[in-house]
């Protein structure tokens, strides 16, 4: 099993980081639909450590990179603009 595919917090563990899913995070940043902060990724950090300043999880990069519009990888140059989802209900609600 992959340790990206499905996470405790999210859906009690059952979502997964399907690209539906991606999709979904991305179309409801854009529409203002969730909450969201943004920062500029700094040398040395990857998605995996934001998400463990921003959820205590380092597992959910991917709802970073879903909604920042990044891709599947847990690094992204210095730089990288990142939009943060804050309310993690709110993305449960889209996977």
């Amino acid at each position: 099993m992959n340790r990206y595919r499905s996470d405790g917090v999210i859906k009690n563990g059952k979502a997964m980081a399907t690209p539906k899913a991606l999709k979904r995070i991305r179309l409801a940043v854009r529409n203002g639909q969730i909450s969201i902060t943004t920062r500029t990724l700094k040398e040395g950090e990857r998605l995996d450590i934001v998400a463990g300043k921003f959820y205590n999880n380092a597992r959910l990069w991917w709802i970073i990179a879903a909604a920042s519009g990044i891709g599947w990888a847990p690094q992204a140059p210095p730089g990288t603009f990142l939009v943060i989802p804050t309310d993690l209900s709110q993305i449960d609600g889209l996977v």
